[in-house]
């Protein structure tokens, strides 16, 4: 990983977390990659630090707090999956500032609306809770530049992608980050339909 190429902030943080002694592959490939803007979609084994390598790469395209409405959107499958990723922009993004919520099932909807509205860089959310979002104009979307689903093939298994495509219809040409543990044939038609000329990068 070449840190020189990544904001300083970031950098530092990579180096106080341990994570440039041995970083993983993936991480490798991919972080440059999500600089670059494209679209990516990352098919790795558990454990080979896909979740870490989402959280760099919006980090590294964020790079500091700005206005009020979320800029980037991460979808995931629970609440603990949701706080897993917190606590990684806890620690890999506390020199940025970068500012994260998560809003999850059976929460207070009126109150994780209302922390939305106050300001926030990043969302976090589960599909179910993103849609009863919506449908109260939960989730202000002028700003947002980044759609992150992570674990896709649970999506496919749950029969939650349907969220995912009324989301992606309703928003302006984001940068999509998909990650899974191995692909699923209905992948095809998302890739197709809303990402723009993706890197499918594959790691047995």
């Amino acid at each position: 990983m070449k840190l020189k190429k990544l904001i300083p902030e970031l950098a530092s943080n990579i180096i106080d977390a341990g994570f440039d002694k041995e970083p993983k592959e993936i991480q490798t490939i991919t972080i440059p990659k999500i600089k670059s803007g494209a679209d990516l979609f990352v098919i790795a084994p558990e454990g080979a630090g896909k979740s870490t390598a989402l959280v760099m790469g919006v980090i590294q395209q964020l790079k500091a707090p700005f206005e009020e409405a979320p800029r980037a959107l991460i979808i995931t499958t629970s609440k603990e999956k949701a706080y897993e990723l917190e606590e990684l922009f806890e620690l890999l993004g506390k020199r940025t500032k970068l500012r994260t919520f998560v809003a999850f099932d059976k929460g207070i909807l009126q109150y994780q609306k209302d922390m939305i509205y106050e300001g926030l860089d990043v969302l976090i959310t589960t599909p179910r809770r993103l849609t009863e979002l919506v449908n109260v104009s939960g989730v202000p979307m002028p700003k947002l530049k980044m759609i992150v689903v992570d674990d896709c093939e649970e999506f496919v298994q749950h029969t939650l992608f349907p969220i995912i495509y009324r989301f992606a219809e309703g928003t302006k040409n984001p940068q999509f980050l998909l990650f899974a543990n191995s692909w699923h044939s209905k992948f095809d038609e998302f890739t197709e339909r809303f990402m723009k000329s993706p890197i499918i990068i594959e790691q047995e």
